[in-house]
């Protein structure tokens, strides 16, 4: 969950290289986010560096923004994915970064500047991920990708999910947007928009056997309720599974605000038993932290 800020509310440095560009503002919880790759990118470009195969790399930002936010906690500058991933020691080959607005592109434009290895993409990354950069990296031709599917809300195409997990060889961090779907879509007001919109993050209309149940009444007919939160969301991680065939999906993480309501729980899906480990470890280790 972003706000779109042109400055940040307290005073701080500037940063020629975004001035002109209006950038998110984000909670700590995106903070903790941004600290949960920082951690696991290094890990996953030395285990394949480490390899006897020569295995291209590849690092790829679906909805990458403008490359810095704002902290609302701080009303400071911080960098974003994409500005971090190129900061990744050993790095990846290939960096491709992904956003439909055109101010933030041309931020990232500006970020990638001189940069050979990184690529910067206008348009719905739905269509230029499955198009476009997963062809990329082909599980028989020695690529591998590291893919971070952080929508705002549920602009993610389940069909972007699934193929990533049959290629056998991208890894995904992805943002369910648990908070949003309570708001905007299992409500009696929803808007026909928003069904559409869980039904195509979802992949189909099962979501709706996973988020209600029928409870009996004393008379009449059993009335539909709502599940708990942890109920739909670990119809999903079935879901990642078994549905979108990866091997490895460890526990999600809570990302919660500052009244400890949860805005999202994040994802780790791969076929990779060596990453799922690491970030069940990272995972476990925020949630000793409090954070999850």
């Amino acid at each position: 969950m972003h706000t779109n800020l042109c400055m940040p509310s307290k005073k701080r440095s500037s940063s020629p290289q975004f001035a002109e560009t209006k950038h998110d503002e984000i909670g700590f919880w995106s903070e903790i986010k941004l600290d949960i790759l920082k951690a696991y990118w290094p890990e996953y470009t030395k285990i394949l560096k480490k390899q006897s195969w020569d295995f291209r790399k590849l690092y790829v930002d679906a909805f990458a923004g403008s490359g810095l936010h704002v902290s609302r906690t701080k009303g400071e500058f911080v960098k974003g994915s994409p500005a971090r991933a190129l900061d990744v020691m050993p790095p990846f080959d290939e960096y491709h970064f992904v956003d439909l607005d055109e101010a933030k592109v041309q931020s990232l434009e500006k970020l990638a500047a001189a940069k050979p290895s990184v690529h910067v993409h206008h348009g719905d990354c739905n269509e230029i991920l499955v198009n476009k950069i997963f062809p990329l990296a082909l599980y028989e031709e020695y690529r591998r990708a590291l893919c971070l599917l952080d929508p705002y809300s549920l602009q993610l195409d389940w069909k972007v999910t699934a193929q990533a997990g049959e290629m056998r060889s991208i890894e995904v961090f992805l943002n369910f947007p648990i908070m949003d779907i309570n708001r905007n879509v299992l409500r009696a007001e929803a808007t026909k928009s928003k069904i559409r919109d869980m039904d195509r993050f979802w992949g189909d209309q099962t979501w709706r056997d996973a988020a209600y149940r029928e409870e009996p009444l004393l008379f009449g007919e059993p009335e539909q309720q709502k599940v708990a939160n942890w109920e739909l969301v670990k119809a999903f991680q079935r879901r990642l599974n078994k549905n979108a065939s990866f091997k490895f999906v460890p526990e999600p993480l809570a990302m919660r605000n500052s009244k400890r309501a949860t805005v999202y729980y994040l994802f780790f899906a791969s076929n990779n038993a060596t990453g799922s480990k690491i970030v069940d470890w990272i995972f476990n280790d925020d949630r000793k932290k409090g954070y999850g």
